[in-house]
């Protein structure tokens, strides 16, 4: 079959990676795609806004599948007016997407549903959200409504930072005269779980953890990720078991009754406390790098779990994952994700490319001729797979090693948590 993927990121490159080897596909598109995605796929020259001119290419190109990667297309409504031209797509629809597009409507569904989350309140004005955090103290989390690229989230420890994050936050949602949400700040540990979702029907896949924060001992301003590793030790079966009994089956459920099913992947971002998990977001779609570990691990075909999403046939696959664990680890430019040059060049990657059970997902690459320069903040993904992560960790940094690309930086101690956890058994 003929299948259009949207996007252009690591992400992406390893959805196109994982779709390239199904028994099932005759033909892979992307677009914009990438350097690295262009070795799986056929680039188109298309625009995510455009969402007639991806009809068309659809229709041109005898597409049976449409693939949308980053959720902005999504929130925006692509996968309604793809199905409105009769072309099948993995992903949500807009009422859907709202789960990652609003943070208002998130809370206000997991208060509804009795779905384990952080206690919050909503503001229309800042003055009444700075009386609040007056009257609570700090810390506390302050959340812009709408899609922000990952920067409309501030864990505020002070009552001054909270005051900032206010500002900034309503700054953003002005135009949308959207509410802000302040939520009780959560103590515990960080996770991600994905689930494949065709209304009801539910089908788990497997969790994640990443690094937010830019520099070792994470310390530095957050960022979009830098590194990622699957399985975490900190996701045991019965956390597993009540994310989604307690989380994401009432959130399915609740989105049928309300007429807008869920259809796609839906990354459950969570935070472990001592009562259990508790809900810390939605978003619609893979997480990046998160995506680059678990691809290596799907023992199953990609394509078809897509289609039974679409088709909603789920209840009939099954997931399966290697043993092995992975880690993804992510080169970025000096600079990210503050200011930052683009146009710098890399060397070095057919070598480290050879190191065993290593492969390298492009996120913010371009071709100028024969070179292969960075163009963007995150710039690649050095993802390899270990019998544990312990092998798979060294591995990887062996191949970053190789790499040669002065301009660049990454963090030396992704998957610390997992290993620490090693060390005193709980893995």
């Amino acid at each position: 079959m003929h299948v259009l993927l949207l996007g252009s990121g690591g992400r992406e490159h390893a959805l196109a990676w994982k779709l390239a080897a199904s028994p099932l596909l005759t033909k892979l598109y992307a677009a914009p795609g990438n350097p690295g995605i262009a070795e799986e796929a056929e680039l188109a020259d298309l625009k995510l806004a455009d969402h007639a001119a991806i009809a068309a290419f659809c229709k041109a190109n005898r597409i049976e599948l449409v693939v949308v990667g980053p959720e902005a297309p999504l929130v925006a409504g692509l996968v309604d007016d793809l199905e409105s031209a009769g072309i099948k797509a993995f992903g949500p629809k807009a009422a859907a997407a709202r789960l990652e597009g609003s943070k208002s409507f998130t809370k206000r569904l997991a208060a509804a549903n009795n779905i384990p989350t952080a206690r919050f309140t909503e503001f229309s004005d800042a003055a009444a959200a700075k009386a609040h955090v007056r009257r609570h103290g700090a810390p506390i989390v302050v959340k812009a409504d709408g899609l922000h690229a990952g920067k409309g989230v501030v864990v505020a420890m002070t009552p001054d930072e909270a005051f900032a994050g206010i500002d900034l936050a309503f700054e953003m949602t002005g135009a949308a005269k959207a509410p802000v949400v302040l939520e009780e700040f959560l103590t515990g540990e960080e996770a991600s779980l994905f689930f494949l979702v065709d209304g009801e029907n539910v089908l788990p896949l497997a969790g994640a953890q990443d690094h937010k924060r830019a520099f070792d001992g994470d310390q530095g301003p957050n960022t979009g990720g830098m590194g990622a590793y699957s399985p975490a030790p900190v996701l045991t079966p019965e956390i597993e078991r009540r994310t989604l009994e307690e989380i994401v089956r009432p959130t399915a459920r609740a989105l049928v009754r309300a007429g807008t099913p869920y259809r796609g992947v839906l990354y459950a971002g969570l935070m472990i406390t001592a009562e259990g998990p508790k809900l810390i977001e939605y978003n619609v779609r893979f997480g990046d790098p998160e995506c680059q570990v678990l691809m290596p691990r799907l023992k199953d075909d990609l394509l078809t779990l897509m289609l039974a999403t679409v088709d909603g046939t789920l209840a009939k696959v099954s997931a399966r994952w290697l043993s092995d664990a992975a880690i993804a680890v992510v080169l970025a430019t000096k600079g990210y994700p503050g200011a930052y040059a683009t146009g710098s060049e890399i060397k070095g990657l057919e070598r480290a490319s050879e190191v065993e059970g290593v492969k390298i997902f492009h996120a913010g690459t371009r071709r100028e001729g024969a070179r292969l320069l960075a163009s963007g903040g995150r710039v690649l993904d050095v993802t390899a797979t270990g019998k544990n992560i312990a092998e798979a960790r060294a591995r990887a940094y062996r191949a970053i090693d190789l790499i040669d690309w002065p301009e660049g930086f990454y963090r030396r101690d992704i998957a610390w948590r997992a290993l620490a956890s090693t060390r005193h058994g709980r893995a």
